[in-house]
């Protein structure tokens, strides 16, 4: 049987660890138990924290673009308030767009224990990524007050601020309506 070549083999490499990025937000829940539980101290090997800045990077990203298409735009345009057309669609998809962004903002964190930078960085966003866990009832609810809303968009710049003092750029990944209730449901 003849050997692939080079190229060929580089390709197979590239197109295999394209597939496994694109998993990567829906096993993050599970491998985040990868780092020591005595704290924030990374594993040994650099391809682990490479891998555990971009774990952080995508698991922010999405939680960032669900709150920002979910809670931030419907807020804005006052979707959530009592009486406006569409309340009842808004405040579920809402409730899981909150719920979705404090699940992939808490994997985040959980992911940056495996960089001793950037662990450093984050230990402080823990508290008031906790701050959101309400938010998802409060919105089901029909309780969420305006200073929920803000709160919620500070803890997401806060986390995106954390990432860009490291030389990361978090951007908004904007979860499909199954990814909301497939990674909320896990």
């Amino acid at each position: 049987m003849p050997t692939p070549s080079p190229r060929l083999r580089t390709s197979i490499i590239a197109v295999a660890l394209a597939a496994s990025l694109l998993v990567l937000p829906a096993c993050s829940k599970k491998s985040s138990t990868s780092t020591s539980a005595a704290g924030a101290s990374p594993t040994s090997s650099a391809d682990q924290i490479k891998f555990a800045k971009t774990k952080f990077v995508a698991n922010a990203g999405l939680g960032a673009g669900a709150a920002y298409q979910w809670l931030y735009k419907p807020f804005k345009a006052g979707t959530f308030r009592s009486g406006a057309s569409g309340r009842t669609a808004a405040l579920v998809k809402g409730a899981l767009a909150a719920a979705f962004t404090y699940n992939r903002l808490k994997a985040a964190l959980n992911d940056a224990k495996g960089d001793p930078t950037l662990s450093k960085a984050t230990d402080a966003l823990q508290s008031s990524v906790d701050s959101i866990k309400s938010l998802p009832s409060k919105i089901k609810g029909g309780t969420a007050t305006d200073a929920d809303f803000n709160q919620a968009q500070a803890v997401v710049a806060g986390v995106k601020q954390a990432g860009a003092q490291n030389g990361l750029n978090i951007t908004d990944q904007v979860p499909s309506a199954s990814q909301l209730t497939q990674m909320v449901t896990s």
